[in-house]
């Protein structure tokens, strides 16, 4: 709980803990004098997460003194005052009363007062009344202030505005306009029914209501409030670490595995945020990677997030929809789109000859406003800048700085900028061929791909664990392991809270082996079932249960088949790594390789606590 102290004109300001205010008795509202021509406004002036600061300010709008004030408001349930200071503040329920204390009662014709709290819960003053008439200037005889607005609905959500709008109030007289009010303080008057509010701050929750006025200013009751969290920001959530997953949009056609199975598996309440994989790079541009799975495949209610099927004619259906129902339905969660991977890095080669004309149009890609508020910002995976992967790129080793540099020029501060990197930290390997120290102050972090070290692409072995912790006596290549990639990252000049350990939920295998420790001679990949030499965690704990460690992870020897894969022991032992290592978090490729309870997510989140 946090609580102020302040001195006014000199005076010790009076701090009433929440005991003392309970205690009070004395009538719920009193009206000392009449004062027509006064108002009260409130504005939340801190908020600190477990609890808020508020303050009231009571000015004399007309001639004549005032000698004394009495505010009254609702707060809706489990929204209350803990202590106050400059006013005497009681409460009767949900109804609550301040008072002015002795020396600041009376206000000469435009002077104002004001008095603060402390308070906890989510809620907004309501129904706010000064003296026994409208916080807005007192009632009139014979005309009936309006009634409350319909609740607001909020759309077109971004990292800074987000759109209003709300059912009309009803008045005898006639409604003129409408207040509304984010977080209890006025921000707009307007004569409809819809606002869009803008100038707001990424990742931050607003909350809104809406009052009438009718034709002689009066204004009514606040309606119900909305709640809003803008897109955008950077705050990794609960307990301070990054916890990431991958969602491949292909998931959706073989695996049978859908933006609803995060939810359904427990997982979507255990991460931060979800690479969505993958966006494509071709023409020197940010392209859609799948239309029919990103934004077009119609989903019946059962395999929808909140059970209800999509329509024809809706705008937006897709995974792009699904991560918005996911989103709504937990609104800590943050999205990126990642573009690029394995299959499609080598597009960045031709993006990069004009990397701003790049940043730009993936700018406009991922804030299309069909889905702009489903995204948080970009994850960039090309694999792999001036080395080679699927393709060789020769931009030059300044190619990556450049690259971050133009992205985070485009998208601006407030949007998560983000690259998922490799982990060869061998000597004259991959992390020495690019600036990823340069780059790394125009990154929110790097996903560091510590895991395909070793498989079955060498067919004859020997066997080795694809995502070794550390190094071990008879590993086959140095500076293949996520311990020596974090150093050599962290003395290019990375900060340690930069860089996400990688996880794989899968394992990579081999056949023909006889021998059970690592180093064994084989044949070829072992059968998988989408791909041979690679196999999906939930399917190996049971077809073939580890049997040993090696360097932090575990293998397995099981008929003449040797599989090397994290279960949930080493992901807490290699957690507890990171945290050791002060790094920012952890991510994994990607969630259908999990059990339907999703064992290594809670792993994961286990291990970061």
């Amino acid at each position: 709980m946090r609580f102020r102290h302040r001195a006014v004109a000199g005076l010790t300001t009076l701090l009433l803990p929440l005991a003392t205010l309970v205690a009070l008795t004395g009538p719920a509202e009193a009206a000392p004098e009449a004062a027509p021509a006064a108002t009260a406004t409130y504005a939340k002036t801190q908020d600190w997460g477990s609890g808020f600061e508020g303050k009231w300010t009571v000015k004399n709008t007309g001639t004549t003194s005032i000698s004394s004030w009495t505010v009254a408001w609702d707060f809706p349930s489990g929204t209350k005052v803990t202590s106050a200071w400059d006013a005497a503040v009681t409460n009767s329920g949900n109804r609550w009363t301040a008072k002015n204390l002795g020396w600041n009662g009376t206000l000469a014709p435009g002077a104002s007062v004001s008095f603060g709290f402390n308070g906890s819960g989510p809620g907004s003053p309501a129904n706010c009344t000064l003296n026994g008439g409208s916080c807005d200037g007192g009632s009139v005889p014979g005309d009936n202030p309006p009634s409350a607005p319909g609740t607001p609905t909020a759309s077109g959500i971004t990292n800074t505005s987000v759109r209003l709008a709300w059912s009309a109030a009803t008045d005898d007289k006639g409604v003129k306009n409408y207040d509304v009010l984010r977080d209890g303080a006025k921000v707009a008057t307007v004569t409809g029914t819809s606002y869009a509010d803008s100038g707001l701050t990424a990742g931050t929750d607003y909350s809104y209501t809406v009052q009438a006025r009718d034709t002689a200013d009066q204004t009514g009751p606040a309606s119900g409030a909305v709640k809003v969290h803008t897109t955008g920001g950077t705050d990794p959530g609960p307990g301070g670490k990054v916890k990431l997953g991958y969602f491949a949009q292909w998931g959706v056609y073989g695996r049978n595995y859908h933006v609803k199975n995060i939810d359904t598996s427990a997982s979507a309440a255990k991460i931060t945020h979800i690479n969505y994989a993958f966006g494509n790079v071709s023409g020197g541009k940010c392209a859609i990677g799948d239309a029919y799975a990103d934004y077009d495949k119609a989903y019946t209610a059962d395999q929808s997030v909140d059970g209800v099927a999509d329509t024809w004619d809706q705008p937006l259906r897709g995974n792009f929809n699904q991560l918005r129902k996911l989103k709504a339905k937990h609104p800590n969660l943050k999205v990126l789109w990642s573009f690029g991977g394995w299959t499609w890095s080598g597009g960045f080669t031709e993006a990069m000859k004009n990397p701003a004309a790049f940043a730009k149009s993936c700018h406009d890609l991922v804030e299309d406003p069909r889905w702009a508020d489903v995204f948080d910002g970009i994850d960039l995976d090309w694999e792999y800048p001036n080395a080679c992967g699927l393709s060789c790129d020769t931009s030059g080793a300044a190619a990556m700085k450049n690259m971050m540099q133009a992205f985070r020029t485009e998208f601006g501060k407030d949007a998560l900028v983000t690259a998922a990197i490799t982990a060869d930290a061998s000597s004259g390997g991959k992390i020495d061929a690019a600036d990823y120290g340069g780059a790394a102050q125009y990154a929110d972090w790097y996903n560091v791909m510590t895991y395909d070290f070793f498989g079955a692409w060498a067919a004859k072995g020997p066997t080795a664990p694809h995502s070794p912790l550390t190094s071990y006596a008879g590993i086959p290549q140095d500076g293949f392991n996520s311990a020596d990639a974090i150093a050599k990252l962290k003395a290019k000049g990375v900060p340690a809270a930069k860089l996400l350990l990688g996880i794989g939920f899968y394992g990579r295998g081999w056949t023909g082996v006889t021998q059970k420790e690592p180093g064994g001679t084989a044949t070829g990949a072992a059968q998988g079932t989408y791909e041979a030499g690679i196999e999906d965690y939930k399917v190996l704990k049971n077809s073939c249960p580890s049997n040993g460690t090696v360097a932090g992870t575990a293998y397995a020897h099981c008929g003449s088949n040797w599989w090397s894969y994290d279960t949930p022991a080493t992901v807490k032992s290699k957690m507890a790594w990171a945290k050791g290592q002060g790094l920012g978090g952890a991510f994994f490729w990607e969630f259908s390789g999990d059990t339907a309870n999703g064992e290594l997510v809670s792993a994961i989140n286990d291990g970061l606590k």
